[in-house]
């Protein structure tokens, strides 16, 4: 057995294993934590007679340091390879200005385990169709087989139609299984809209209204006063 037969026969076994040491282990790498360094200015007024004070009528104004959303976060998880990034960002740069202060985590939305595990088998399944149009006269042998089947000549009579014809279905068929069609919006965890169920995306209008009923029953539970009408 020479090297290139070696070659031939190793590399779709490590890309394989590769794939699934990768799919198993890795992990979503996990938000940077950005915290700002709070400077305090201690500015000296001067001193006020309270007989010269007038009571006032108005109702002091409650204002919110860091904006409505501080310490709230909305994680938009979408499909990546669906081309949805687009409207995710859309989406986030919209709620930006509706909820200043909250964090904003932008995802992709993996498919289930089993069209991944799949989308690992294409590759290589495309290298070894290709390898043995390109080396099947001695592929088969080393199998055990005496001569290569019928069906191999067929393939090695137009082998660049074969190769191509393999690499874009394969390819094809690697970008179906890596799609999940998924806009997931959730609110500090919890789902707040889903393309999967609804099957369609949500008006910005929408979005917004319902991760305003959100953030107000949540200050409502925590006992802050509700800030919307």
């Amino acid at each position: 057995m020479d090297r290139a037969q070696l070659l031939l026969l190793g590399l779709p076994l490590f890309l394989f294993c590769s794939d699934l040491l990768s799919l198993f282990i890795s992990s979503p790498p996990s938000p940077p934590l950005s915290s700002k360094p709070s400077h305090h200015h201690h500015h000296h007024r001067p001193a006020i007679d309270p007989a010269t004070v007038e009571p006032s009528s108005e109702k002091p104004e409650t204002t919110i340091v860091g904006g409505v959303g501080l310490g709230n976060t909305v994680t938009i998880n979408y499909c990546s390879s669906c081309s949805y990034r687009g409207k995710a960002v859309a989406m986030k740069n919209m709620l930006e200005i509706a909820f200043p202060g909250t964090e904003f985590i932008l995802a992709n939305y993996p498919p289930p385990l089993p069209k991944r595990l799949l989308s690992k088998v294409v590759p290589v399944v495309q290298i070894g169709v290709i390898g043995i149009v390109v080396a099947g006269e001695q592929i088969f042998p080393m199998l055990g087989f005496v001569a290569p089947p019928p069906w191999y000549y067929n393939l090695r009579a137009n082998k660049f139609g074969t190769v191509a014809s393999t690499w874009l279905l394969g390819n094809a068929l690697q970008s179906f299984l890596h799609s999940s069609g998924a806009f997931e919006v959730y609110f500090n965890g919890e789902l707040v809209f889903s393309k999967l169920k609804e099957g369609r995306f949500p008006g910005e209008i929408e979005l917004k209204n319902l991760i305003t009923k959100k953030m107000a029953n949540s200050r409502l539970a925590d006992g802050v006063p509700e800030l919307w009408p």
